[in-house]
């Protein structure tokens, strides 16, 4: 059987590498364009790519997959299967219909919860207690197919986007492999999604939504630190320059009538900052040029000059 592989990042370039493994013929790679990458903006491959030319697979890598050409281009790569996995553009009908065994998604959600290109990040921002990963038939809509399988996972208290990101990867790979004999065999059973998700769709993360208001509540907060870490990171203003948080607690000290934002103190330990409820503690910390330490090590090499972070 011919299966050809549409994605882009880490994520995906795992599911790739499964496949692999498993002994499948991956006849060609469908990936987004090189991007600029570094502070000399050369042009990087992603994760999918490298995996692809390390095993001498065929790469694609169109600027827009619905155009004739590019279906044509991967009709030539006579797949009987299109596995796709975070590739990053809508894919047209005509080339849903192409294999013969269909155009099956692997996303990182418990579908139809979390539609959309940033799932993730979205159940850790929503404080979900659990999230899986769903295989889905493809169609027309966005990750509005039949669901064929699913599988579970729980999301622990300390989890980030980065961790979450991991396990739902070899997650993802591990059900892709225990699904595709059943679709093979005519045993799959494809589930019809209602037409709305139960949950607010999951946009793209953008470098702006990390930017903490500090007038929410510190659990709030909380939940922003580790669902953008490590991308695209949580951050504050600090004396005009930027200050990532990587990872906080929250102080049980009661708090009523502060300012939120204030910088209520400092010690030896870090410090301690005022939010719309509560207070919260930053761990580790990183000034924008700066590497990342702890808040400790941070104020021992730094005198805050502007205790009311924005």
């Amino acid at each position: 059987m011919n299966v050809v592989f549409m994605g882009t990042p880490d994520f995906a370039a795992g599911i790739l590498q499964a496949l692999l493994d498993a002994s499948y013929t991956v006849t060609g790679v469908v990936t987004q364009p090189d991007r600029p990458s570094g502070r000399k903006r050369e042009l990087k491959p992603g994760p999918v790519k490298e995996i692809a030319l390390q095993h001498d697979i065929p790469v694609f890598q169109p600027t827009k997959i619905r155009e004739a050409e590019a279906v044509e281009t991967v009709r030539a790569m006579n797949p009987d299967l299109i596995v796709v996995a975070a590739f990053g553009q809508i894919i047209s009908k005509e080339l849903l219909d192409l294999p013969k065994y269909g155009c099956i998604n692997v996303h990182a959600s418990l579908l139809p919860a979390y539609r959309g290109a940033a799932p993730i990040q979205h159940a850790i921002l929503d404080g979900c207690d659990s999230t899986g990963v769903s295989i889905m038939r493809m169609n027309e809509g966005l990750d509005t197919g039949d669901i064929i399988s699913v599988r579970e996972i729980p999301v622990s208290e300390n989890e980030t986007g980065g961790s979450l990101f991991d396990k739902l990867a070899v997650l993802g790979a591990e059900l892709l492999l225990d699904t595709i004999p059943s679709i093979v065999d005519g045993s799959a059973v494809y589930t019809p999604q209602p037409a709305e998700s139960t949950t607010a769709y999951a946009s793209m993360m953008k470098k702006e939504m990390g930017h903490i208001d500090w007038s929410e509540d510190a659990e709030t907060i909380m939940r922003k630190i580790r669902a953008f870490s490590p991308w695209p990171s949580a951050y504050t203003m600090l004396d005009k320059k930027a200050l990532k948080i990587w990872s906080a607690h929250i102080e049980k000290a009661d708090l009523t009538g502060e300012e939120p934002g204030k910088i209520l103190r400092q010690d030896n330990r870090g410090f301690y900052i005022a939010t719309g409820k509560g207070i919260l503690c930053p761990d580790e910390v990183q000034l924008a040029g700066k590497k990342k330490m702890t808040a400790a090590e941070f104020l021992r090499g730094y005198v805050i000059r502007d205790n009311h972070l924005v």
